[in-house]
């Protein structure tokens, strides 16, 4: 009983932010998994019709201004007051779902979704702070679990529920997000309360200069931002989740093996996540990541926290770079399950350890400015997965990219892709003229050009961030006598 007593000790305007976040993460991860899918899908369906290069410019620099502005943005909401920061944030990011949804260039597009990065900036460090402030030595731990774990929940069902609604329409899947954004202007304009802030005579201009100073001082310890960079790689490899793993499925993957064993069990079950066709999407198949994080995020926390947080990192890593290889080697949807499992272990094993980590090693009175600096190798990460998202992804692993060297090489005459002509009907008619229906042609393309070769890349990137960080664990930290 006196376990349970602990979650009295938290006062309401805790449980406020927990419930704000959940509602944020679900309208976030509802739109942002399939974000790329949104970008280079056929137009007819509602999406984009762009290139992988133009979906890796987008994602990347959007979500790169993410997790760099709230070093502003976190001083501006010290200055302004929490609760008109939240509804600007809010405001912002519907706004921003409405306009990506009726914009159709490329630029418009753009700056919807730096639009929409810039009100996630405001929200992030506003809530986090919240959270902090509602919680002291005694109740953080488990105040910043449950936080985490409303991240996660958000994350699992936003997607989940987004890759039923799909076969709706892309606009469904942007009004549920906006729907739930309205909730959270609900919730913050009665439940909550603004924040005592920390007396600071400074402007804003000040305050905004004060915290780039700040980060600039923890960087100038060159072990410290060596670290930094190592990571940015390991990120670059996570962040692959979003920026083609759902791209990947939808292109090359079976999901009908997945539907058919779920309908073998449950047929409800199968006909209310899946598609009339008799498939599983590839936003709810991963958001599967997310559910697995629920589960057994304390069963592999409980695991690791024997180890060293850096060699933690360092298993967690070599975990996830296994997940990676299976989620991109395999057409069986059992097996991508399986991979992104695997994956989520190592995600489970490393992510919070980088965290615990960075506070372990910073000075005594310097570890607020290195938790501050902790989301530049993020930053860093989403800008390089962008660009691995792009023309390397495309040259190998593109199913359109592929499909047209495949044209060119049989001098077949294709209609090339126009304001008349669709990314669909590209498909079909070379089907057509290759006498393939879509499944033959997908396995064609499969068994001629290897596409499941990307394993290779993104792989090496999360294996070269493991083996960095055993260099720089065995030769560059100052050794303990």
């Amino acid at each position: 009983m006196s376990k349970l007593q602990i979650f009295s000790k938290y006062p309401s305007i805790f449980w406020i932010a927990n419930i704000i976040e959940l509602f944020e993460r679900y309208a976030w991860y509802g739109f942002y998994l399939g974000f790329g899918l949104f970008l280079v899908g056929s137009r007819e369906t509602g999406a984009m019709g762009f290139s992988p290069e133009q979906k890796g410019i987008i994602m990347g620099t959007g979500s790169m201004l993410l997790y760099f502005l709230p070093i502003i943005t976190g001083a501006i909401a010290d200055r302004v007051g929490y609760k008109k920061v939240l509804f600007l944030a809010f405001l912002i990011y519907i706004s921003g779902f409405f306009m990506i949804q009726n914009f159709h260039t490329f630029g418009m597009v753009f700056f919807s979704f730096i639009w929409i990065c810039l009100g996630g900036a405001f929200f992030k460090p506003i809530i986090s702070a919240t959270i902090s402030k509602s919680t002291n030595e005694e109740t953080a731990s488990i105040g910043f679990g449950i936080f985490y774990m409303m991240v996660n929940i958000g994350g699992f069902i936003g997607p989940f529920v987004a890759g039923i609604v799909l076969g709706k329409g892309w606009n469904f899947v942007f009004l549920l997000s906006i729907a739930s954004i309205a909730v959270n202007m609900l919730i913050t304009l009665f439940f909550y309360t603004d924040q005592v802030r920390e007396e600071n005579t400074n402007g804003v201009l000040k305050s905004i200069t004060t915290a780039l100073k700040n980060i600039f001082i923890t960087l100038i310890n060159w072990r410290y931002t060596l670290f930094l960079v190592i990571m940015s790689i390991f990120w670059a490899a996570f962040n692959q989740l979003y920026y083609t793993f759902p791209i990947f499925i939808d292109d090359w993957v079976n999901t009908a093996t997945v539907y058919d064993g779920i309908h073998a069990i449950s047929p409800w079950l199968a006909q209310s996540i899946g598609s009339a066709s008799g498939t599983i999407s590839a936003l709810t198949l991963s958001s599967m990541d997310s559910f697995f994080i629920i589960v057994l995020q304390i069963a592999v926390s409980a695991f690791v926290m024997r180890f060293r947080p850096l060699h933690a990192m360092m298993g967690g890593i070599l975990v996830l770079a296994g997940g990676l290889g299976m989620m991109f080697s395999f057409q069986n949807g059992w097996i991508i399950l399986l991979g992104l499992l695997i994956f989520g272990i190592g995600e489970m094993s490393s992510s919070p350890k980088f965290t615990e980590y960075v506070g372990s090693i910073a000075p005594a009175d310097r570890k607020a400015l290195y938790m501050g600096s902790s989301f530049l190798p993020i930053a860093l990460g989403h800008q390089i997965a962008g660009f691995m998202s792009g023309a390397p992804y495309e040259r190998v692993a593109d199913k359109l990219f592929l499909l047209k060297a495949e044209v060119v090489k049989r001098g077949l005459s294709v209609p090339e892709i126009s304001d008349s002509v669709t990314k669909t009907d590209y498909f079909k008619e070379a089907a057509r003229q290759m006498n393939f229906s879509q499944q033959q042609l997908t396995d064609f393309l499969w068994n001629s050009y290897h596409p499941q070769s990307i394993w290779i890349i993104f792989s090496s990137l999360a294996l070269s961030a493991v083996v960095l960080l055993f260099l720089y664990d065995r030769f560059i930290l100052p050794k303990k006598n």
